[in-house]
């Protein structure tokens, strides 16, 4: 069983540059789960009890490849999140950030997105969507269900479909896109459903990017999340 680690900054240069942070109380489950995530993975995994031992130790060129794991059985998740964003505001911008053993039905999953949470994991998910999951968010996806983005984004947009800058208002058309584009759509599957040609779809994608100024999907998932 491991103990509780404390590292010093000068450690840090020499970990690997995937590393996964479980923060929670130091219970059996974490452990357990820490060691099975790296013979899974292949990524270093630590367990440490507070945010406060991973914000003060990384500097903003560690914490780009580094997932925060936070253990949120018991708690309300959303409190987790105040609870990082107290210590370090730029912590869900500098970090990988997923929450685990969440309880279903907190109708708090759409706010996590907004937020820029990565992940959302719960109780009675098994081990190997776990393990699945920190791999997928590691290469730059997002490991919520396509309902609740899709939820979320539709529900945004009817509140407010002004953006932010009158200058890079998007068409009906490219709204549309980027809504099958923040869930998961392929170019060919939106061809499929629009009829359209895929080259077209590639152009409106092209023009998306640039209005909104991202440099691929995940991030223009992630810009819908919060502006559409």
């Amino acid at each position: 069983m491991r103990s509780q680690v404390t590292l010093k900054k000068e450690d840090m240069a020499q970990l690997a540059e995937k590393l996964t942070y479980i923060i929670g109380a130091l219970k059996l489950q974490n452990e357990m789960m820490a060691s099975l995530i790296e013979r899974e993975t292949d990524i270093k995994c630590l367990v440490v009890e507070d945010v406060g031992h991973v914000l003060g130790l990384d500097d903003k060129e560690i914490g780009q490849h580094k997932l925060i794991l936070w253990d949120c059985l018991g708690k309300d998740p959303e409190i987790c999140l105040a609870e990082l964003e107290q210590v370090d505001r730029t912590a869900l911008n500098r970090y990988l950030v997923a929450l685990f053993n969440v309880s279903p039905g907190l109708q708090f999953e759409e706010k996590a997105v907004a937020r820029g949470v990565r992940g959302l994991f719960y109780e009675q998910d098994p081990f190997e969507k776990l393990s699945k999951g920190i791999q997928a968010i590691f290469d730059g996806e997002l490991w919520i269900s396509r309902k609740i983005l899709t939820k979320y984004i539709l529900e945004k947009g009817r509140e407010d479909r002004i953006l932010r800058n009158e200058e890079s208002l998007l068409t009906s058309r490219e709204m549309e896109i980027l809504t099958m584009i923040s869930v998961g759509s392929k170019n060919e599957d939106i061809a499929d459903k629009l009829f359209i040609s895929p080259n077209t779809v590639k152009t409106h994608i092209y023009n998306i990017f640039k209005k909104i100024d991202v440099p691929n999907r995940l991030q223009a998932a992630l810009w819908a999340a919060k502006n559409l």
